[in-house]
């Protein structure tokens, strides 16, 4: 795999949307097997040439945002090329790369919003899923719990093992009593009440 066109067919295609949010070790060893070296490449500055257009950047995007999640699960690495996926994502806003892609795909040009530990990029994150993926409300929702983290927290917690951070008494609690799949539960109760 050296192109930007066969990380879109693995990622779109091969893993699809059942498997974006599924994990597990089958596929977590998938993704290392077909795109490791790419992203080491990506890491080392390889790959910015891929960042112009709606293709190239949102292979880009895959590989440094979505991909080490499943390759370096649990460690360090698995964040390591956020800073890079930010950037591209950025820029592809600012140059509206990201309306060129169809709904579900367009949501990994915000992703690197959403994963950001900084506030102003959270808000960003929320009012994007809003306003750009309208077919989904659960983007949204899912995006609101990555702000909520963040605002109660200022990190998350459920990095602190793989960042060698350690946790507060109270994000120790929060992962205690279901960390992010809690605050999701919580939203989605919220939102079903006010319905």
């Amino acid at each position: 795999m050296d192109n930007p066109v066969e990380v879109l067919e693995f990622w779109l295609g091969t893993v699809g949307p059942e498997g974006w949010y599924e994990g597990g070790a089958a596929l977590d060893d998938l993704c290392r097997a077909q795109c490791l070296d790419l992203w080491q490449a990506a890491r080392d500055g390889g790959l910015d040439h891929w960042v112009d257009g709606t293709v190239g950047t949102l292979a880009f995007l895959i590989l440094t945002d979505q991909l080490p999640r499943n390759m370096h699960r649990g460690h360090a690495d698995s964040f390591a090329t956020d800073p890079l996926a930010l950037a591209a994502a950025r820029r592809a806003l600012d140059e509206g790369w990201d309306m060129g892609a169809p709904e579900p795909e367009r949501q990994f040009f915000y992703m690197p919003f959403e994963h950001s530990e900084n506030p102003a990029d959270q808000t960003r994150a929320v009012r994007l899923m809003q306003e750009r993926l309208p077919s989904d409300p659960d983007m949204a929702l899912h995006a609101r719990a990555h702000a909520e983290i963040i605002a109660r927290f200022g990190r998350f917690p459920s990095r602190n093992a793989a960042l060698g951070r350690q946790n507060t008494a109270l994000e120790a609690a929060f992962l205690d009593q279901g960390g992010y799949g809690a605050v999701v539960q919580a939203l989605q109760a919220s939102h079903a009440k006010d319905a």
